[in-house]
């Protein structure tokens, strides 16, 4: 039995290794300033900063990889979850967006935050930091309803 243990422990060490090899790419996408959210919306200092703090790893080009994106498997979830995040939601190409969707995706911010599906509870184990307030998340509804009659007032 002894000698089972051993060989099963070695087998899912040298599988551990391996799968070291295979890591999904950091590099983030260019941010194009023009494409911002800041570029055509009034972001001020304490929205910018919770979103920086609490939104922008998934949800932008200018994800900061943690210590742990060093590490498969966690590398491919975390990879995963970027990905999905971006395709969701992304504030780096903001301006591409239609003002129909623009106007959609801020009421889904706050459905989202006010439900405490995001941040996700994945990130929040390990970014203490990203968890928001009852404050923040008014503030960022608040914010994202104002921003949403703006867009709808255009023409």
């Amino acid at each position: 039995m002894k000698k089972i243990l051993k060989i099963i422990a070695i087998i899912l060490c040298v599988g551990f290794v391996a799968i070291q090899f295979y890591r999904p790419s950091k590099i983030n996408p260019p941010v194009v300033a023009a494409e911002t959210l800041e570029a055509t919306t009034e972001v001020p200092e304490t929205i910018h900063a919770i979103l920086k703090r609490s939104c922008n790893d998934c949800h932008s080009n200018e994800t900061v990889y943690p210590w742990y994106s060093n590490i498969s498997p966690f590398s491919w979830l975390l990879a995963e979850h970027i990905e999905e995040g971006r395709r969701e939601l992304n504030f780096s190409v903001w301006t591409t967006y239609s003002a129909k969707k623009k106007r959609r995706k801020l009421d889904e911010v706050c459905e989202q935050i006010t439900s405490g599906e995001m941040p996700h509870n994945q990130y929040l184990w390990i970014h203490r930091d990203a968890v928001l307030s009852q404050e923040d998340k008014k503030i960022l509804c608040d914010w994202a309803e104002t921003e949403k009659a703006k867009i709808e007032e255009l023409p």
